[in-house]
């Protein structure tokens, strides 16, 4: 019989594995195991640590599949520990250090403050996390990059598993540097897009269009999705937007967005729909750290979602799943 208390140890027992995976990071381990496998003592030297109890954590990293043993005390990056180098096309290196980070942990080691009061006590301490990371420029980049890694194979699966067909104009309301939208503009050469972003934001993800070679297909606008959206569009995209916001704040800007659209628009959500049931999902526990950081922004379900949208005036006729464990969630005007 399975004892169950084992399914608590499971759980704490990963903190354990981030230290570990962590200290790889910091010590910047795969950079270095990428030219090839290498010995304890010799990855020590390289790193500029203490080589029995590196030999301990890469014990460790390889009996979760992060490295492998290839000989006595010598070990090799696995698929998964190369994508710890900073390098690496598809690095998560930045979503280790992001997620590590001190200040940023502060708001998992105090949810219970959060919980108690109803306020994010990060957001007591910190202040909201944008205007927080402005002035933290090196916290920023590394964030950046994090939510940049994150974005793309979202972006990627967005422009290659949804019909497009029948868009001509595509506006990315509150898309950062825009990265689905320019996805979906590389994969629909017919179409044309439009990024609505603050005024802060918009000179990075001009930037970013020049390097794409994209600039020449988009426009750029400023302004609040709390307030406005232009219209004109013939269908409107938010990715990983709605999630940041209590469900009173959420509907204002699908209202806003609402009555931007034709009543033949479409509305195409991306973000994270976790399951209504018991069933485990990425979702759920990624719902703790957005409940740490932001109080009351939240990772929501199907019908919770689809609650929101049709207050707004809409509702749901696809969903579809997206790499990174996230969803397409199409709507129309009712």
């Amino acid at each position: 019989m399975t004892d169950p208390g084992n399914l608590i140890w499971d759980v704490l027992r990963g903190g354990w594995r981030v230290a570990a995976l962590k200290t790889m990071v910091d010590l910047d381990c795969a950079a270095h195991l990428s030219e090839g496998p290498l010995s304890v003592s010799e990855l020590a030297s390289r790193c500029g640590a203490h080589g029995p109890s590196l030999g301990r954590v890469l014990r460790t990293l390889a009996a979760i599949g992060v490295v492998e043993t290839v000989g006595q005390d010598t070990y090799a990056l696995t698929e998964s520990g190369a994508m710890l180098a900073a390098d690496s096309p598809r690095s998560l290196r930045s979503a280790v250090i992001a997620n590590t980070d001190p200040t940023m942990s502060y708001a998992m080691t105090e949810l219970t403050e959060t919980v108690r009061t109803g306020r994010s006590a990060f957001v007591e301490r910190y202040g909201v996390l944008y205007d927080y990371l402005a002035t933290d420029p090196e916290l920023a980049r590394v964030f950046n990059d994090f939510m940049t890694g994150r974005a793309v194979p979202m972006a990627e699966g967005v422009a290659s598993l949804y019909d497009f067909s029948g868009i001509g104009t595509l506006m990315d309301v509150g898309g950062g540097r825009g990265h689905i939208l320019a996805a979906a503009l590389r994969a629909n050469p017919g179409l044309r897009g439009v990024l609505f972003e603050l005024p802060h934001v918009l000179p990075d993800a001009r930037e970013a269009f020049a390097s794409w070679n994209l600039s020449d297909r988009c426009d750029f606008v400023t302004g609040d999705f709390f307030t406005s959206v232009p219209a004109g569009a013939d269908a409107y995209l938010m990715g990983s937007v709605i999630h940041n916001w209590d469900d009173a704040d959420a509907l204002r800007i699908l209202k806003v967005v609402r009555s931007a659209m034709a009543e033949d628009g479409r509305l195409l959500l991306v973000e994270i729909v976790v399951p209504d049931d018991d069933s485990a999902h990425f979702g759920k526990d990624l719902d703790m750290r957005m409940l740490g950081l932001f109080g009351q922004g939240r990772e929501r379900s199907r019908s919770e979602h689809t609650t929101l949208i049709e207050k707004a005036g809409m509702r749901v006729t696809n969903v579809i799943p997206l790499p990174w464990n996230a969803s397409l969630i199409e709507a129309t005007p009712i």
